[in-house]
């Protein structure tokens, strides 16, 4: 069963709550590599939302790699294992190939990451 929920009064958006919401039971393991998702109308309807907001969700999602569009088909979870950790693998390495381009040490180079990460 595809169970998501959304909550309304949150500062952040539905469809980036959606959106974070498929990344983490992915992650978990409760969302395994071919499983099929409710349409976009379906789940629309399920948690009470515009069919616009999941189907952003579903789209962001489909670039990030993790879920896959099979036509008539439906769409699934993607079979690439997690894409976010390989995105996020990537976005490391060229942020250290930045750090070593300005002159900077890993000091410098994770003062920044905490800075940011606290912003």
């Amino acid at each position: 069963m595809f169970e998501m929920t959304v909550s309304h009064d949150s500062g952040v958006p539905p469809y980036e709550q959606l959106r974070l919401a498929v990344i983490a039971r992915v992650r978990a393991g409760e969302l395994i590599a071919g499983t099929k998702i409710p349409t976009v109308r379906a789940l629309a309807a399920q948690l009470g939302l515009a069919p616009n907001t999941v189907a952003r969700a579903y789209r962001e999602l489909e670039q990030d790699g993790v879920l896959e569009t099979r036509g008539r088909l439906g769409t699934f979870i993607a079979s690439s294992g997690d894409p976010t950790a390989d995105a996020a693998g990537r976005a490391a390495a060229e942020y250290v190939a930045t750090i070593r381009r300005l002159g900077l040490d890993g000091t410098a180079a994770l003062h920044y990451v905490k800075t940011a990460l606290t912003a």
